[in-house]
């Protein structure tokens, strides 16, 4: 439960950070995120050669979905955070137990589809790119 509004309140927290700061490119930053939070599981990882290797592929997936996004659509940014969080419940159950922290699949999806949430909904309202962002 509080890895959840942790994930919650801190998604909310970097949207109403990002909505004011208003010299940024705005899908930048979240595709910065995007990137980032599919990176930490390398971290995690770097014990077990098999769970490294797919985290590897999965943050290099999520790095050229990050990509793309912010040169296309709010959308794929959007699908991006929504698949980062569904890959924090599958990938939960089969890692290690010792290489992922307590509550952090809990913690991630919730940021995750906070934010992607959020995406989605500015980019079905404004139908454009993140960076028109005001």
């Amino acid at each position: 439960m509080i890895p959840s509004i942790i994930g919650i309140s801190s998604g909310i927290f970097l949207i109403f950070l990002f909505h004011w700061m208003k010299q940024v490119d705005k899908s930048l930053l979240y595709g910065l995120i995007l990137t980032g939070i599919g990176f930490i599981y390398v971290g995690f990882t770097w014990t077990n050669l098999e769970a490294l290797v797919i985290c590897c592929i999965q943050a290099v997936l999520f790095l050229l979905l990050a990509w793309v996004g912010i040169k296309k659509s709010g959308y794929l940014l959007a699908m991006g955070f929504f698949l980062h969080g569904t890959w924090d419940l599958l990938f939960a159950p089969f890692a290690p137990t010792h290489l992922i922290p307590p509550g952090y699949d809990l913690f991630c999806l919730t940021i995750d589809f906070t934010m992607g949430l959020y995406l989605f909904y500015y980019a079905f309202q404004n139908n454009r790119r993140l960076s028109a962002l005001k």
